[in-house]
């Protein structure tokens, strides 16, 4: 049996993550700060009109050089523009951008690209819902989950479960549709698990 790894969703900032995913995660971080939130806010609500850094002091009650300090930290993350004694404002769907970042850096999301009618099941990468039975996409779904947790010989119950946690929540009801729909095959003790029949593009 190949070694499989199973694909981590890094909760530490840039800990197997790609470029996109650290830089959307450093933003989030960034914004995790009461202060620097409470400044972005303010941009954003004044929108395109933006904010000097002498208004932003008046807002965030705080002196004129910790704001212009503040300002300048998010100008250089890129959440915002302005510089100097000119206008700040919010940088246009900066939030939306980190969070398909974020997105397309989970495990599955590769796979995913490929089963575009199944992306309304997923939020932020990870199982939401499953399709009714029988139906199209229910089909689909098995194939995708079949794919992603790519059963390589015989495999404990653990080892299939850590696979789909990877992407799922609801782990028992996963395993349970690859078993159904004939991907999984599990022995009479029901405590191990190999393939019910060649993935998709892959040789027998």
């Amino acid at each position: 049996m190949r070694n499989w790894r199973a694909p981590r969703r890094a909760d530490a900032y840039g800990e197997g993550m790609s470029v996109d995913t650290a830089h959307a995660a450093g933003l989030l971080m960034l914004l995790s700060h009461p202060v620097r939130l409470r400044a972005f806010a303010e941009l954003a609500r004044h929108a395109k009109d933006g904010c000097t850094i002498f208004e932003m002091s008046i807002h965030l009650d705080l002196p004129k050089p910790e704001v212009a300090e503040l300002l300048g930290r998010l100008v250089g993350a890129g959440v915002a523009t302005g510089t100097g004694n000119g206008y700040y404002r919010a940088r246009d769907g900066v939030l939306r951008e980190a969070a398909e970042a974020l997105d397309r850096g989970q495990p599955i999301a590769p796979l995913l690209a490929e089963y575009p009618k199944l992306r309304a099941y997923f939020s932020h990468g990870r199982l939401s819902s499953l399709p009714p039975t029988l139906s199209e996409k229910a089909r689909q779904m098995a194939e995708l989950f079949a794919r992603f947790v790519a059963v390589d010989g015989v495999l404990t119950e653990t080892e299939v479960n850590t696979r789909i946690a990877a992407a799922a929540d609801d782990v028992a009801a996963v395993r349970r549709m690859l078993v159904e729909s004939g991907w999984l095959e599990r022995d009479r003790a029901g405590s191990s698990y190999g393939s019910g029949r060649a993935l998709p593009g892959v040789p027998v």
